[in-house]
């Protein structure tokens, strides 16, 4: 009975260590719409006086084209895109099967109208709206000032 045991414990120990190895695990900064995946949404530590901050983060895994059409946080009043041809509103095409990136040094989310300090190492909630997946949840995570 013993043996049975200890076998089944060994079985069931192997089942889920090859599920685990076939099964993509969601990390702390990934999150998931219905048809793409968002990675690492963080924008730079702001001072005192900063009115708003630009937003970097990744989108891949996409199985159908989309678009961000908005932003939500508690940190500011609005959102607008920023970089090379950006728009005062939120429209940023996310075509299916690419990898598309917002980024510091071109197109990205910006949020306007700060309410306060965005201190590094802190995170804030930040709702993602898209034309097609509708709203997700993420969090922002605040990275070090830029220098220079």
């Amino acid at each position: 009975m013993k043996t049975a045991i200890d076998r089944r414990h060994v079985l069931h120990a192997g089942i889920a260590a090859g599920v685990s190895l076939i099964t993509p695990q969601a990390k702390a900064c990934e999150f998931f719409s219905q048809n793409l995946r968002i990675i690492h949404p963080w924008s730079r530590a702001t001072g005192e006086d900063s009115t708003s901050v630009a937003v970097c983060m990744t989108f891949d895994n996409v199985m159908a084209t989309d678009r961000l059409i908005g932003a939500e946080s508690p940190v500011c009043t609005s959102a607008e895109m920023g970089g090379d041809g950006a728009k005062p509103f939120v429209d940023f095409l996310i075509p299916e099967g690419q990898t598309s990136v917002l980024s510091e040094t071109g197109i990205h989310l910006r949020l306007v109208g700060l309410q306060f300090a965005l201190p590094t190492g802190r995170q804030y909630p930040l709702t993602l709206i898209f034309k097609n997946a509708g709203s997700v949840s993420a969090k922002l995570s605040i990275d070090y000032k830029r220098f220079g």
